[in-house]
């Protein structure tokens, strides 16, 4: 058994601040009391989990008991812990999930890690009511264990007495910090947005505002405490990952640029057990690709780069001679957006890859938001048909221009969530699969097995036409 300390950052609410006070968490304990911090997302996100990264420097670890089963969640957080505490952050409300029984909250991960919980509560216009609302989260599930609140968007000192004084009294919590409605010019949330790190104008200032912050406004020592006093667990040496033989020689190529940036840094360790080599690409500057056995596209915002992609003819190219000549591609949501023919952002159209014949256009609002449940209900490259796999969609992207499936062949049936349209995702043609819906490797295996399988198959066939 080891205590693993930690501590989960939750919310009232999707907004609440608790981004922010999680990264000021992560920096106090990390440049102001020298340890080192392992940061963890709970959720599909992967901005956030990309700041806490930054903030930490170390890899910040996705935590969804939706993408992957609750055990490997669990084995997860045990293995990637190297280091002296785990700050968490939440994601929405503390109890929000997929239904009324909160499935796959917060809560319910809090209480898969035995973690206790920091409360963010947003006291805008609000006072002894914030007491009731705290009282209510602790009484709706007993076994989520709320070990303190801190409140945020204080107006002034009577404003933060009465709330302090209220859950003190009410719900016998200590507040750990009391942070007032800052000036915009100070604010990391506003610094940060919805940003992603590589995008921002100046990473580093948010970063160090967010620590200024937390060492101004949270008592670090007692949420220090909070985390040390955490319920031992598991011993990690006890929770192993399986893995096969590893393939010495595969090589898979990852685009990985301010273009394409959303990687799940699990899918790569995952890849990397068998043995292959990551080789990372650049599309805007690359004008070749390297020698590589199958290549990774993933999200990202290629509408903010349209121009340069455009631009960047031989690089894309390259990349269709690649594709025709065999080479294995994934692409998920921004990968896919870039196999596309072209690319329409605010009227003006950029040409792409063009191995797909579909027109992506950028609207104002999210096309789709969630959860996915696919099933394979068509024979393709990569997975065997009856294959059922969760994950999510994040985009605002639509397609203008999709023929049907009669025309283009899908793979992906959708269970839930959205997809290109017509209830359908997962696009192939020859080696390549293209699709909204991001995986997990810890809750999608198949797709590690079939990505090294593809490159070695790859590798065999180039070296005996070489013969």
């Amino acid at each position: 058994m080891h205590r693993y300390p930690r501590v989960i950052v939750a919310g009232l609410k999707g907004g609440s601040g608790k981004t922010t006070i999680a990264l000021g968490l992560v920096v106090a304990l990390k440049a102001r009391k020298g340890l080192k911090v392992i940061p963890y997302k709970k959720g599909p996100d992967y901005i956030d989990a990309g700041w806490l990264a930054r903030a930490a420097g170390t890899p910040c670890y996705n935590l969804d008991p939706f993408l992957m089963p609750k055990e490997k969640a669990f084995e997860s957080f045990v293995s990637h812990f190297d280091g002296n505490v785990a700050v968490i952050e939440g994601n929405r409300g503390l109890y929000d999930g997929v239904d009324e029984e909160g499935s796959y909250s917060t809560a319910e991960l809090s209480k898969l890690l035995k973690s206790p919980v920091i409360l963010v509560v947003d006291c805008t216009k609000v006072t002894r009511t914030a007491a009731a609302l705290v009282l209510g989260c602790m009484h709706l599930d007993t076994q989520v264990s709320i070990k303190g609140v801190v409140l945020n968007q204080i107006s002034g000192s009577r404003h933060e007495g009465v709330i302090r004084k209220s859950i003190e009294k009410y719900c016998g919590l200590p507040v750990l910090g009391a942070i007032p409605r800052l000036r915009s010019g100070n604010l990391p949330e506003r610094h940060m947005g919805l940003t992603p790190h590589q995008e921002h104008g100046d990473t580093d200032r948010a970063i160090s505002a967010a620590g200024d912050m937390a060492m101004e406004y949270l008592d670090i020592e007692e949420i220090l405490k909070i985390a040390n006093d955490s319920e031992p667990l598991q011993n990690k040496d006890d929770a192993v990952f399986n893995g096969k033989s590893p393939e010495r020689d595969i090589k898979i190529g990852v685009i990985r640029d301010t273009a394409f940036q959303f990687y799940y840094p699990e899918n790569f360790e995952e890849l990397e057990k068998k043995g292959v080599q990551i080789v990372e690409i650049n599309s805007l500057e690359d004008g070749l690709l390297p020698d590589i056995h199958a290549l990774y596209i993933g999200g990202g915002f290629p509408e903010t780069h349209a121009l340069d992609l455009a631009r960047n003819t031989r690089f894309r190219e390259a990349l269709r001679r690649a594709i025709e000549g065999g080479l294995p591609v994934y692409a998920e949501c921004g990968g896919l957006m870039f196999l596309g023919e072209a690319l329409i952002v605010r009227g003006e159209r950029y040409p792409m890859a063009g191995v797909f014949p579909l027109v992506f256009e950028m609207r104002n609002k999210p096309q789709a938001h969630g959860y996915t449940i696919v099933e394979v209900e068509q024979q393709n490259p990569f997975y065997p048909v009856g294959t059922i796999m969760h994950g999510h969609e994040f985009h605002y992207s639509a397609v203008l221009n999709f023929p049907g499936d009669d025309m283009l062949p899908t793979a992906f049936g959708m269970r839930r969530g959205s997809g290109i349209g017509s209830g359908v995702d997962g696009l192939w043609y020859k080696n390549v699969f293209a699709t909204y819906t991001h995986l997990h490797a810890y809750g999608a295996q198949e797709w590690v097995e079939a990505m090294v399988k593809l490159a070695k198959k790859f590798n065999e066939t180039r070296t005996s036409l070489s013969v």
